[in-house]
């Protein structure tokens, strides 16, 4: 079941590619964008990491990102680790919490992604960022949550393809409120 705006994010502990474990608790009384990504060698979603990398600073010093992706750890360490990300970036291989949050798979909005967003594909694969290895699942559907100081949605935004994200000027004003 999807989230909505007003619910109370639960708890979240899951393993960072830095080798800790991430707990949701960490983050009491600050706010946060809670996004939820394909499998770790996906090229939308790591240009939308680079990108969030990249513009980190702009967000506020008590903003920060909790990146989840759609992956075994170590699979996330060897495609993650280099975007040096000032924010926790978690595998979630079990989906658990993409279960308890609602996140999506589709087919449709996979082949909607490919096509649609060809430009965007092609910009990730000369990145580098080649699937060459696919652990996890291909239909998995990207969210993003921004959540306030008290734990609250305020913004549930669930992709209607696989590139598809909260517009970064929408965090960017979440985040400096």
């Amino acid at each position: 079941m999807r989230l909505t705006v007003g619910e109370k994010v639960k708890e979240l502990k899951l393993p960072a590619i830095d080798g800790s474990t991430f707990d949701l608790k960490a983050l009491e009384g600050k706010p946060f964008m809670l996004s939820f990504f394909r499998f770790a060698s996906c090229p939308f979603c790591n240009l939308r990491v680079n990108e969030l990398v990249k513009r980190f600073d702009e967000l506020g010093d008590e903003f920060t990102i909790i990146a989840i992706f759609d992956s075994p750890l170590e699979h996330l360490q060897k495609h993650a680790k280099g975007h040096q990300a000032p924010f926790p970036i978690l595998a979630d291989q079990e989906n658990k919490y993409y279960k308890a949050c609602g996140i999506e798979y589709s087919v449709i909005g996979m082949l909607k992604g490919m096509f649609l967003r060809m430009p965007t594909l092609l910009k990730g694969l000369s990145m580098g960022y080649i699937p060459y290895q696919l652990k996890g699942r291909m239909t998995t559907m990207p969210a993003d949550f921004l959540i306030d100081r008290e734990g609250v949605i305020q913004v549930a935004y669930y992709a209607q393809d696989e590139g598809d994200h909260l517009d970064f000027d929408l965090v960017k004003a979440f985040s400096n409120k």
